[in-house]
């Protein structure tokens, strides 16, 4: 196999053989491609036992996938036997791994299930609308005064953006966090007792308690739970420890930006016993801080240790000398000269530098308008008809190239599709990553598959009768036989009454008093008992004979088939993924949470080589990983892009709660509290306000940073303005920089 060519700090990453290493990458730098080739080299370097593999973990499936494919052809090319010596996971892929080595130190039986986060989404659902109930006249005199009953009222009802969306999001926080710190109920119930807590933290707590009780009662782990466990797990035993270690005797991190403090502890308790890990991420792309618990200052704090060798990798050939001067110029401007001397900390060192002559990645080359910084303040509409007309022109000009709208939020991409439908504009919606109908036939074998795996769940063989005969909703006749029938299902005491019935069948009273009734409960009981009896066969196969009894168009039934490939070849990469980690695969696709073009795992993530002539649209969290020729960047005002200046509005502070209190703020300020050692400090409102808005900041300068550098050959910036809205203080500093030169 003939040599790469490596860029210097390329070969410089390729030179290690031991110890531990942290990179700092820039956009478009390879860094994927650079941790294949390192795994590969070591595979070819170091003597590994037959029962020892490198282990490479990442963010995302399908980040696992593009791993396995790179390493799988690089290892055939070296005459190595591809997919032997190394494994590739996720982090909570990694934890699972852990739990099933010894699973009764995390207080769990080989069979636990690891509920999906769609399912784990309906229990906070439900135990939020408990609490409201409960607590109602709380919940009133958070909601700033002035308002008529009638809109308190919708407030209080509103499951997408009122209380009940706002309580089920503050639950999960409070859960992640508590599980991040290794805080189970029980430990904060014990702390509570020496100290006095608030209401709504009481109220969170009591959620947490009841959504543990909701799993232990399903013989369920959430995801959160898996990487608690892990830790928990290699904590309780060092020879567990030791025996991982020996097996995976190097780690390779990919996107470590994004890792939490629980998840870098699984890391690194390995690492401190095999000496060798190499850490690979760019905190300038750390874009996910303000949603979960990922924390790029552990990346920074490792990089920085006097033990860790620091390697940077700041060529990129991904965009013109135009976009990465203005890429640099945020990233020196955020660390020199923000107004806000707190969020200085939200870019980093390295800069982007371009490629050098001779490099296979060579640099477009750039015209007068490779970067266009639009000065109008334009209305909400007038930016629409703005990029209209500029993304009509561009398609006129260059139908070969790739082109996207990017914006932060969803609700305007939203809003960006209608203008481009109503203009006819041929355009591609990111956040549909898998048509509708393609979605909705996968959702119903994977809700068919679920009752296979989790027979005596009521509420999942509810839900399986209903997808089984979604055909009956265009007619009116056979709608109300299934709403009957679902009412009948719903007071049954036992489910396995209904599918083995002992003593009495049990649809023989409802045969005489409603025949269509218990003619649809009775047809559905003999496909899931067919089912129940094809359930030894490989997951794929089983996909296969569900789809037999369902009464599928053509199509449907070629996405069936096509869904069932993609199962195998996740069977095949994934030989120790168990039936519920094949089911959470599908489910991605079905919530639109997983690209799903081709079965062919390269083709796993979203391809914008594939759209050509059509706009993609897109949030700044969703670009990430990706590139076009060209760009729109949109809305970079100072609501989606605040500075902390004394009008700035915060997508944290709900508009309908007094004060405009940021309650995750003050929960999460007030769990460190608890568990802090400082019995003196004391909660109270608006504490943790002004630190969740720095770190809001930077997380939205980062994305800011990331939509710049999507852009390969063009990039246009515009803004739009409301009441109180002007050009984001980030942006002015472009426009400033750009008049002077």
């Amino acid at each position: 196999m003939t040599e790469p060519a490596l860029r210097q700090s390329q070969a410089e990453v390729l030179r290690y053989r031991s110890g531990w290493m942290g990179i700092s990458a820039v956009p478009g730098s390879g860094k994927t491609w650079t941790l294949s080739q390192l795994a590969a080299k070591l595979l070819l370097t170091v003597d590994l036992e037959p029962e020892q593999e490198i282990l490479v973990v990442t963010f995302a499936n399908s980040a696992v996938d593009n791993f396995t494919s790179r390493i799988g052809a690089l290892v055939r090319g070296y005459g190595l036997l591809e997919g032997y010596g190394y494994r590739v996971r996720t982090l909570h892929g990694l934890a699972g791994d852990i739990i099933r080595e010894r699973p009764e130190l995390a207080g769990l039986g080989n069979d636990f299930r690891i509920l999906d986060d769609e399912n784990a989404h309906e229990i906070l659902e439900d135990l939020s609308f408990e609490q409201l109930k409960v607590h109602e006249d709380f919940f009133h005199q958070l909601i700033s005064s002035g308002r008529n009953a009638k809109e308190v009222e919708k407030i209080m009802r509103d499951v997408k953006g009122g209380m009940p969306a706002l309580l089920k999001d503050l639950a999960n926080s409070f859960i992640s966090s508590a599980k991040n710190a290794g805080q189970m109920p029980s430990d904060l119930i014990k702390l509570q007792k020496s100290r006095p807590v608030t209401p709504l933290f009481q109220i969170c707590l009591d959620i947490y308690k009841s959504y543990q009780d909701r799993l232990k009662l399903l013989g369920a782990v959430d995801f959160n739970d898996l990487i608690y466990l892990a830790w928990k797990c290699l904590n309780s035993d060092p020879d567990l420890v030791r025996q991982l270690a020996h097996r995976w005797p190097y780690i390779l991190e990919d996107e470590a930006q994004d890792s939490s403090k629980q998840q870098q502890a699984i890391l690194q308790v390995l690492a401190e016993q095999t000496g060798n890990w190499v850490r690979v991420g760019d905190t300038n792309q750390a874009i996910y801080q303000s949603f979960t618990t990922a924390d790029p200052r552990l990346l920074k704090e490792f990089i920085a240790r006097p033990d860790v060798r620091s390697v940077d990798l700041p060529e990129s050939g991904r965009s013109c000398q135009k976009i990465i001067d203005l890429a640099n110029q945020l990233n020196d401007w955020v660390q020199t000269s923000h107004p806000n001397e707190a969020v200085r900390d939200a870019l980093t060192k390295p800069f982007i530098i371009p490629t050098q002559p001779g490099d296979p990645q060579q640099n477009p080359p750039c015209d007068s308008n490779s970067v266009q910084l639009v000065t109008t303040a334009f209305s909400s509409d007038e930016e629409l008809n703005f990029i209209i007309r500029q993304s009509k022109a561009w398609l006129a000009n260059h139908p070969e190239d790739t082109v996207a709208v990017l914006a932060l939020v969803n609700a305007r991409i939203n809003k960006i599709a209608g203008a481009f439908r109503d203009n006819k504009i041929d355009y591609v919606d990111i956040l549909m990553k898998v048509p509708r109908e393609t979605r909705e036939t996968i959702g119903t074998v994977v809700n068919l598959l679920k009752l296979v795996f989790y027979p005596l769940d009521q509420k999942m063989a509810l839900k399986a009768l209903q997808v089984f005969y979604r055909h009956f909703r265009s007619d009116d006749a056979l709608s109300q036989a299934l709403s009957d029938a679902s009412n009948w299902f719903k007071s049954l005491e036992l489910l396995e009454d209904f599918f083995y019935p002992v003593q009495m069948e049990p649809l023989e009273d409802l045969s005489y008093s409603d025949p269509d009734t218990a003619s649809l409960l009775a047809d559905f009981r003999a496909a899931v008992l067919r089912w129940h009896q094809a359930a030894y066969l490989p997951f794929d196969q089983l996909m296969l004979v569900i789809s037999q009894d369902l009464p599928l168009e053509p199509f449907e039934l070629a996405t069936v088939h096509k869904a069932s490939s993609f199962i195998k070849t996740q069977m095949d990469n994934h030989p120790e993924w168990t039936p519920e980690e094949l089911i959470i695969a599908l489910t991605e696709i079905a919530k639109n949470e997983r690209n799903f073009f081709s079965v062919h795992e390269n083709q796993d993530s979203f391809n914008p080589e594939l759209y050509k002539g059509k706009v993609v649209l897109c949030t700044c969290h969703k670009a990430k990983g990706l590139e076009w020729d060209k760009v729109f960047l949109t809305s970079v005002n100072n609501y989606d892009y605040p500075s902390g200046a004394e009008k700035d509005s915060y997508i944290s502070e709900k508009w309908y709660i007094l004060d405009r209190r940021n309650f995750q703020a003050e929960i999460l300020a007030e769990l460190d509290l608890l568990t802090s050692n400082d019995p003196s400090a004391v909660a109270h409102p608006g504490i943790g306000r002004f630190d969740a808005r720095d770190e809001l900041i930077r997380d939205h300068l980062r994305l800011l940073y990331v939509g710049i550098t999507r852009a390969k050959s063009s990039l246009t910036i515009s803004y739009n303005t409301g009441i109180n809205l002007t050009p984001a203080v980030a942006y002015k500093a472009l426009l400033q920089e750009d008049e002077n030169d």
